[in-house]
Formats: C-alpha cells, sequence, structure tokens
C-alpha cells in the first residue's frame, strides 16, 4: 500500500472511517484499487491493510486450489 505522503486527504473516497464512523484524517490514508481510502487513525487503516492483504492471498490460495484441480 502507499504511503501517506503520497496521498491526500481531499482525494479521499470517503469522510467518514469504515470502522469507526469518525472523521477520516490525513495520517490515516491508503489507496486501494486505485481509490484513495481514509480512515480516522493509523490502527484502522492498518486493520483495513491487513484484512485486504488475508483476503487477496485467501482468494490467490483458491484460485491455485482450483488451476490443479483442472487438470
Amino acid at each position: 500500500m502507499d504511503t501517506t505522503s503520497e496521498l491526500r486527504i481531499e482525494d479521499a473516497v470517503n469522510e467518514t472511517c469504515p470502522w469507526s464512523g469518525r472523521p477520516i484524517a490525513a495520517d490515516s490514508l491508503t489507496r486501494y484499487r486505485g481509490a484513495v481510502v481514509g480512515f480516522c487513525n493509523p490502527g484502522c487503516r492498518d486493520k483495513f491493510e491487513a484484512a485486504v492483504r488475508h483476503f487477496e492471498d485467501s482468494l490467490a490460495a483458491r484460485r491455485a486450489e482450483t488451476a490443479g484441480n483442472a487438470e
């Protein structure tokens, strides 16, 4: 994910944190699928990034298993 120094709060697609519902903060931004997404604090941002990695890894593993069954 991108560092917050490269991202601008005014480019965020949301105004409130999807975890807490509080306003987003400039030090708590990330990029997801090409869009800037904001969170209320770095902890919420980091929790989101960990969840995305977990699901992406799970999807990749499932694709690999499915590809192996096709042979």
